[in-house]
């Protein structure tokens, strides 16, 4: 109950403290990175004064002290150029193939200046040699280690996104799921009285022309309930002429439409079979020929064609309309997206499930242009 009232402000907590948390994570990184350079850099100091001290020690008795010669030997880590007075290089812990290559050992000493100031080696006044040194390979990986961290958290960020994303869609897909079935039982109680009052015309002499036109609109009306019937569940394919489909579809469309709008079919002569759902597919086609009529406002020129390569069936839908922007080729398959004043956006979104996750098939936009018009492509495997 407390969760559910103050979820708004449970979730603004979590989010604030995830924050906090990285924040303080990569702060105290940054920390540890520089304390750990500066310890590297006392270090190479003591290199250096080892070095110093071995100059000294040669220069009064002409030995060299046991504990400077451990320290210039003991580290095996830190990469580093000599560069001595007389202007001859001499590395520690490089690649030995590569450093005898002048050339790589100055952009090293180039490289090495930027990260780390260099130590001068003196003794009595006098230059015996410069300190260019690199960092460790353990320090370069501190250096990355908050990238990684932060590449870590944007990807379990993204995981948590869509997995949200995916959640509230499947709760979206129950609800419209429901709306249909729901809305599909509605319609049958009207239905079945709209049958009856039917059935009585036929006995009171009506005129046989107006019950026929009644009795297409109840068959249309049983295909519509049928159709939202079928949306929650998964739907039956069966083996059909998807040109003969397609035509009566069209047929249907063309004498329910305005006058103004010029329809044009353009389909082969032999039948082509596919496993279909004769209802959905009807469906699919009817959306988007309003589609298309609605995108010309009801004047213009329209092409259902249907073209068969090797083992697929394309079924195109062409209008004279106003055309969409190639950015809106894949949003216009979104639940809720439309261009239209009215309407609730679910024509397209319909579409495209009917399609491809009931018919393993695919619907696109084949090509549009502003205000020249709009193609649809519908594909389909044959059998």
């Amino acid at each position: 109950m407390f969760f559910t009232k103050h979820r708004q402000l449970i979730r603004w907590i979590i989010i604030i403290a995830s924050f906090a948390i990285i924040s303080l994570i990569l702060w105290n990184t940054y920390v540890f990175f520089q304390k750990f350079k500066a310890e590297e850099r006392v270090k190479m100091q003591n290199w250096s004064f080892a070095q110093k001290d071995i100059a000294e020690t040669i220069d009064l008795n002409g030995t060299m002290g046991n504990l400077s010669l451990q320290i210039l030997e003991s580290n095996t880590t830190t990469p580093m150029i000599i560069e001595v007075a007389n202007g001859g290089l001499d590395f520690r812990n490089l690649d030995e193939e590569k450093a005898k290559d002048s050339k790589y050992l100055q952009q090293l000493i180039e490289k090495f200046k930027k990260e780390n100031q260099p130590i001068e080696v003196k003794y009595k006044d006098k230059l015996l040699s410069t300190l260019y040194y690199g960092n460790s390979p353990l320090l370069n990986k501190l250096k990355y280690y908050p990238l990684a961290l932060l590449l870590i958290i944007v990807l379990f960020g993204a995981v948590v996104y869509f997995f949200y994303r995916s959640s509230k869609i499947a709760t979206q897909n129950k609800l419209w799921s429901g709306m249909a079935k729901e809305t599909a039982h509605q319609i049958g109680t009207p239905l079945s009285s709209l049958i009856g009052w039917t059935e009585i015309l036929k006995e009171e002499d009506t005129n046989p022309e107006y019950i026929k036109e009644i009795e297409k609109d109840i068959d249309r009306l049983q295909t519509i309930t049928e159709r939202f019937s079928k949306i929650g569940s998964l739907p039956k394919l069966e083996k059909a002429d998807i040109v003969a489909e397609t035509k009566e579809a069209y047929d249907y469309l063309k004498t329910r439409s305005s006058k103004l709008v010029n329809f044009e079919l353009k389909i082969p002569e032999h039948p082509i079979y596919v496993n279909l759902n004769t209802q959905l597919y009807g469906w699919t086609i009817e959306n988007l020929v309003k589609n298309a009529i609605d995108a010309m406002k009801g004047r213009g020129d329209l092409l259902v064609k249907i073209s068969q390569l090797e083992d697929t069936v394309k079924i195109t839908v062409t209008d004279t309309g106003k055309g969409i922007s190639k950015k809106e080729y894949t949003t216009i398959f979104e639940p809720g997206y439309t261009s239209k004043k009215r309407g609730w956006g679910l024509g397209l979104s319909l579409a495209k499930r009917i399609v491809e996750d009931f018919h393993n098939g695919r619907i696109k936009v084949k090509n549009s242009e502003i205000g020249k018009g709009t193609t649809m492509q519908i594909s389909l495997k044959t059998i």
